[in-house]
């Protein structure tokens, strides 16, 4: 692949997934890497929680797309089993219960789906369970190998033909809901086969379809988890980072990125003591909105990241059990009787829902070491909207779902009583779980002897998440691609991005398909400038070429021009796509007012 003529010198802000993934791929390459971070621990949102003998998984609790964790470790010459990485298959995936007390369970086990299916979809529904299958699976393998493994520099690279061609198959400006109606036909398939959408920290009914990917990977290759918690994979990928001469200094914010005196090249990063640390290279894991904002000069297209579509944020409680509740399996969904309403109240009101549907983790059910002998840990997932405001933490609070928002965003306070919100929707996730799997609400409430929680401000303040967007910005069309923030500073140079909100997108795996992208960004940078030696195999660009942004920026006009293009061909898929959202496949007719 290549070395380095000398050795050049990296920081990379913030040990998040992305930034510990890069420190490991930057180092055992041969670059001098340093990682700083503002917490006393590495991981960010992928950290633990520990509470005498109670292990919690802070943010994710379930492996998905396991390939792109295997091709990870495989390129830093390593793998999950030889770093001591013990994954456990969840079985089954999960355990969804409707508002009526019905209940499904959702598997990789195809006879066990076979039955599912045509209980609630009757014989023929099974057929359509496949050919929803083999629709997502083509999502899956599309957006793997030209999206995921690929940068989109601009324009031009939307339209190389080997990923236009396909642009129509992965459903790009049809929602989830949409094509998900197309092969199940009662109201309740339909919602076990959209929920997931929450991964993306999206509403079923807005995510585009290309991500029944995620349904995908889940009923074919099944959900995973590290024993010992999700925070394995990171404190492995730190490990072989360290192996290589990486160095991680925690408890060490900074306050901004230091620019040269002409503005145009980051030169390090300044420390609140006023000291400085340099480098050649500087990567920001820190959240991308928040970067924009707060570590670098106040520009137009800072605040324009502001204003874009964010996802949800999350309440999200800890409860150490002194007990088990067997009814509970590892990972549970309780989905709202008001499923629409509830996610607008989310998305489009930025409430907290009356009614909610939310998750519930039970890593104690395959990991015992999560908890004391006999006892449970569990994570409650509650989403709600994001904050309204990233500096005055404003809210919309809690309203009826049925009810349309009276507030404006101005009107709305930075003074809300958080304790009460907690306190209701503490109340109303017990109330739920206690009456849909017939468990005394007392006997439940008296068993949480400790409980840790997470809101949209706490989100904010120790992970310096914009508006306590869990998730970073959303993931609707004109938010992706090339439209998504760039890997690289536009005018900036040797600054670069990684994590949730830049290319390629948000979660883990896909953070880390973005690490391997922005790591083969610096090295063929190297490339062309000659401090490094060898070839990358980054879409075909080797010593001496150049990059698809570059040619573009010598040929304005063709940009305009394909500007236009893009903006033609996605105006008149959006146009398909609302025509076919208006089809109602159970009852063959268009449905709506036009």
């Amino acid at each position: 692949m290549g070395k380095l003529k000398s050795q050049k010198s990296v920081i990379i802000v913030g040990a998040g997934v992305g930034g510990v993934a890069t420190a490991a791929r930057l180092a055992k390459a041969g670059f001098d890497v340093t990682v700083v971070e503002k917490n006393d621990f590495t991981g960010g949102r992928c950290s633990l929680i520990h509470r005498d003998g109670y292990r919690f998984d802070q943010g994710p609790s379930l492996l998905l797309l396991p390939y792109l964790f295997h091709s990870t470790f495989h390129d830093l010459g390593t793998s999950m089993e030889e770093e001591g990485i013990e994954l456990i298959k969840c079985e089954p995936n999960y355990r969804i219960h409707f508002h009526d007390n019905v209940s499904l369970s959702l598997s990789t086990d195809l006879a066990l789906m076979k039955s599912e299916i045509e209980r609630f979809e009757g014989k023929d529904g099974f057929s359509r369970y496949l050919s929803f299958l083999q629709e997502s699976h083509q999502h899956y393998e599309l957006s793997v190998t030209h999206v995921l493994k690929k940068n989109f520099y601009g324009l031009t690279s939307m339209l190389r033909p080997s990923f236009l061609r396909h642009l129509v198959a992965l459903h790009p400006f049809e929602s989830i809901w949409g094509r998900a109606s197309k092969y199940f036909w009662t109201e309740r398939l339909r919602r076990v086969f959209t929920f997931a959408s929450m991964y993306m920290g999206m509403s079923p009914f807005d995510a585009p379809g290309t991500y029944s990917l995620l349904q995908y990977t889940e009923l074919a290759e099944g959900i995973w988890y590290p024993v010992g918690g999700f925070h394995k994979i990171v404190e492995a990928l730190v490990s072989i980072g360290q192996r290589h001469g990486a160095k991680y200094l925690l408890n060490t914010p900074i306050s901004q990125i230091a620019l040269s005196p002409d503005g145009k090249t980051a030169t390090g990063v300044l420390l609140p003591s006023g000291s400085i640390l340099t480098a050649d290279i500087i990567i920001c894991n820190a959240d991308l909105i928040y970067t924009y904002n707060n570590l670098l000069p106040s520009t137009p297209y800072a605040t324009s990241l502001s204003k874009r579509e964010a996802s949800c944020s999350s309440i999200s409680f800890y409860w150490a059990l002194d007990r088990q509740f067997t009814e509970l399996s590892a990972h549970n969904i309780f989905l709202a009787e008001q499923y629409k309403e509830s996610f607008d109240s989310i998305f489009k009101q930025h409430l907290i829902p009356s009614e909610p549907s939310f998750y519930v983790n039970v890593p104690s059910r395959v990991d015992p070491s999560a908890a004391p002998k006999g006892c449970d840990s569990i994570v409650v997932l509650v989403p709600v909207g994001h904050l309204l405001s990233d500096k005055t933490g404003a809210h919309e609070g809690t309203q009826s779902i049925s009810t349309p928002s009276s507030k404006s965003p101005s009107s709305a306070s930075n003074e809300q009583d958080w304790p009460s919100m907690l306190a209701l929707a503490r109340s109303t996730i017990l109330r739920t779980i206690s009456s849909r799997l017939s468990i005394p609400l007392s006997t439940l409430s008296s068993s949480i002897i400790h409980e840790s929680t997470n809101t949209p401000l706490t989100w904010r303040d120790t992970f310096n998440l914009d508006r306590g967007a869990i998730l970073g910005l959303s993931h609707s069309f004109f938010n992706v691609l090339c439209f998504r923030p760039k890997t690289s500073h536009a005018k900036i140079k040797n600054l670069y991005f990684v994590g949730a909100s830049t290319h390629p997108g948000t979660g883990v795996p896909i953070v880390l398909a973005g690490a391997k992208i922005v790591s083969e960004e610096v090295m063929r940078r190297g490339v062309r400038e000659g401090w490094w030696e060898g070839e990358v195999d980054v879409e075909g660009v080797g010593k001496g070429e150049v990059s698809p942004l570059d040619r573009v920026k010598s040929f304005p006009l063709l940009d305009w021009a394909q500007w236009m293009v893009v903006l033609l061909v996605g105006l008149v898929m959006a146009g398909l796509g609302k025509l076919v959202g208006r089809w109602d496949w159970s009852e063959g007719s268009f449905a709506g007012d036009w």
